[in-house]
């Protein structure tokens, strides 16, 4: 069985570009908010009971979840928040376990933005990484790249752990302030370590 590493970090960090260096090694990624994506598009195992616990309001016209007006739900009513996340966590695990678990690989990269805020992740996995950049290098690249506001990103960093609590929890951390050089130096160092890791578990 593959030894298995979960990656997080906040939005902007750069968990991505992260992911697709370590999978350039020739890593398995397993993505949970690809997933995510997955449960929740027009005959997602997820809508059923979001349509239920929500109402048709929440699905647009294809049958997949409305995403903009669930988003400013749960940003403004925290039992919405809850309610959303004990729909889609238990599924989202199942999925992520059965594709790592079904790798044959040394180990596997798992994303996980939320990985320390649920509980499903933390017996399972064998190793956490985070990766982390100054708080307004996070700001600039989440605006660019997603085209969300500065309000927006900001609701989005309030509800996730802080810089600090990330760096305690993780076992190790990747520093994505700098080059993209000096980013791959760090993943090709932990790649190794990690098959280290995984040759030893085994």
């Amino acid at each position: 069985m593959s030894y298995r590493v979960g990656l997080t970090g906040g939005i902007g960090s750069g968990k991505s570009t992260v992911a697709t260096l370590f999978a350039e090694l020739g890593v398995p990624v397993v993505d949970t908010d690809a997933i995510s994506h997955q449960l929740t598009q027009p005959r997602g195992a997820a809508i059923p009971a979001i349509r239920a616990a929500f109402g048709d309001d929440f699905i647009d016209a294809t049958g997949a979840l409305d995403r903009e007006k669930m988003r400013q739900l749960v940003f403004s009513d925290f039992a919405a928040k809850q309610r959303l996340e004990k729909i889609l966590h238990p599924l989202i695990f199942t999925q992520a376990r059965f594709l790592a678990e079904s790798s044959a690989a040394p180990y596997v990269m798992l994303v996980i933005p939320l990985l320390f805020e649920t509980q499903e992740y933390r017996h399972w996995l064998h190793h956490t990484v985070t990766v982390d950049c100054a708080e307004e290098t996070q700001l600039a690249r989440a605006t660019r790249r997603n085209g969300l506001s500065e309000q927006t990103v900001l609701a989005i960093m309030a509800q996730q752990l802080s810089r600090t609590q990330r760096l305690q929890f993780a076992d190790d951390a990747i520093n994505n302030d700098g080059t993209l050089t000096e980013l791959r130096l760090q993943i090709a160092q932990l790649h190794q370590r990690y098959l280290e890791l995984a040759t030893r578990s085994n």
